[in-house]
């Protein structure tokens, strides 16, 4: 007991900067930038620590305790408890092109299901530490130690007023489905940019919740991958390796404001923009919001969707501060009188270099994209064959459980596909297989190539929505309303 309080006591006495100071702690970070633990810590404090090696605690507790020469502590609140800062380390990929590029979502705190139910936002453990935040982030290399891993940024990142309301909201609506005993159907779907994210191993024991005998798998709050890849690029339009959001805001087209979240919720507010159009036909539409579609454009509907989700405020709103931060698509859907739906749903190029290097299904940018949320537009047709098409509905939809595991397994043989390369049509999921997803792709010209794992190049396919997967979720929703 006196050698380890001996020890804290010479750690303390080495601090260079003042631990009450939000700006001095900050400071004192940007010199871990372009190094490695390694290469700022003596080898002596390396070894005394007994966190040398592969494995050997988390890199934010190595950074805290070698670097920042902060006693470690089992207190709940922020790690720098003088100055009400957190510390978060997150990881970069670094692309052929020498590109940065978000890792994973950042995981802020465990969720205690029994504790959280009697916890108010602004009193909770995820507020008292995320609200304001060093973010270190570093160059991850797979099997380096982390003593080796360099860091690139350092970031003082203090959640806006306006994300903190929809994150606040977020919180509330994972809190809410515990509250129903329902923790054991909690996804990443529910949510806009604060997700309640799996957490720990394969094989770990589930936990218990408050309302329900069910066992719920462990789960923490994170900010979604789209929110910290907003935060990277904010990073490098500043131009630096040390920023600070503090007095800077980020410019970006925004849909909503502060004002109108005060009183309702992100989703409320871009439902309420399409409760006057419902019904009315797609040409009254345009002319109402002055769209033109005089040439008959291929994108008619997603232009008249955009008119009304973005309010005049932006013309694509998938390009919006709101959608990008919280990786929404909204995607439009016409209904035949008949009730089919001829055209299968596409979604982004599939970038065969991420497919091979990611290990994990939750840490891939399929998950991402498939377990974060939708925005639906359904233009139905009236009579059949006359393309009199009329707004009918718009929902917000997250893909459910028993779905994302089949899109697991469409991950996997996509993952095969690339490893084997044989990027080919041939060996895709096809349209016709009748599952829910397939591979084919957008364009038509088979000049337009991607590099591929073995140095290569081959032709860019798509992940698709099959057409009948379509359906089966238009169908549900008219059962549910």
């Amino acid at each position: 007991m006196c050698i380890i309080k001996h020890l804290t006591t010479k750690m303390e006495s080495k601090i260079e900067y003042d631990k009450t100071s939000i700006a001095s702690i900050f400071k004192y970070s940007q010199r871990l930038i372009g190094h490695s633990l390694r290469e700022v810590v003596d080898e002596e404090t390396i070894i005394s620590s007994n966190l040398q090696g592969q494995g050997k605690g988390g890199l934010e507790q190595m950074i805290e305790s070698l670097f920042f020469k902060y006693p470690i502590n089992s207190d709940p609140g922020p790690d720098f408890k003088e100055a009400g800062l957190e510390l978060k380390g997150t990881g970069l990929k670094e692309l052929k092109t020498g590109e940065y590029q978000i890792k994973e979502r950042l995981v802020c705190d465990m969720i205690d299901y029994m504790e959280v139910v009697n916890e108010d936002f602004e009193t909770s453990l995820f507020y008292i530490k995320s609200r304001i935040m060093l973010l270190i982030f570093y160059l991850y290399k797979k099997g380096v130690d982390k003593l080796d891993l360099k860091f690139i940024y350092t970031v003082l990142w203090k959640l806006p007023e306006k994300d903190l309301l929809i994150i606040r909201h977020d919180f509330e609506t994972i809190v809410n489905k515990i509250k129903r005993g329902q923790a054991h159907l909690l996804s990443e779907g529910d949510t806009e940019y604060l997700g309640a994210c799996r957490k720990g191993q394969k094989g770990d024991k589930p936990r218990k919740q408050p309302y329900s005998s069910i066992l719920a798998p462990k789960r923490a709050f994170s900010l979604k991958p789209a929110y910290m890849r907003t935060v990277l690029n904010f990073i490098k339009e500043q131009g630096t390796s040390a920023v600070s959001n503090f007095e800077i805001k980020t410019e970006q087209d925004e849909i909503v404001t502060v004002n109108d979240l005060k009183s309702k919720s992100f989703e409320e507010i871009i439902l309420n923009r399409f409760k006057d159009f419902l019904g009315l036909e797609y040409h009254n539409i345009a002319e109402i919001k002055n769209v033109d579609i005089s040439n008959n454009p291929k994108n008619k509907f997603a232009l008249i969707a955009n008119a009304i989700a973005g309010s005049g405020k932006c013309s694509n709103v998938n390009r919006s501060e709101e959608f990008l931060k919280a990786g929404l698509t909204m995607k439009t859907i016409r209904v035949s009188a008949n009730g089919n739906i001829k055209e299968a749903m596409s979604f982004e190029n599939i970038d065969y270099l991420e497919v091979d290097e990611c290990d994990e299904w939750f840490d891939s940018r399929l998950y991402e994209l498939f377990s974060n949320r939708f925005m639906f537009v359904i233009f139905k047709e009236q009579n059949q064959g006359e393309e009199d098409f009329m707004l009918d509905d718009v929902f917000f939809w997250a893909m459910p459980e028993e779905d994302l595991k089949d899109a697991e397994l469409y991950w996997t043989h996509i993952r095969n596909v690339v490893k084997e390369n044989k990027i080919s049509a041939e060996y895709w999921w096809k349209a016709k297989d009748r599952r829910k997803f397939h591979v084919r792709p957008k364009a038509q010209k088979k000049t337009d190539v991607a590099p591929t794992p073995n140095g290569g190049f081959a032709r860019k396919y798509c992940y698709w929505f099959n057409n009948d997967y379509v359906r089966e979720i238009v169908n549900k929703r008219n059962l549910e309303k």
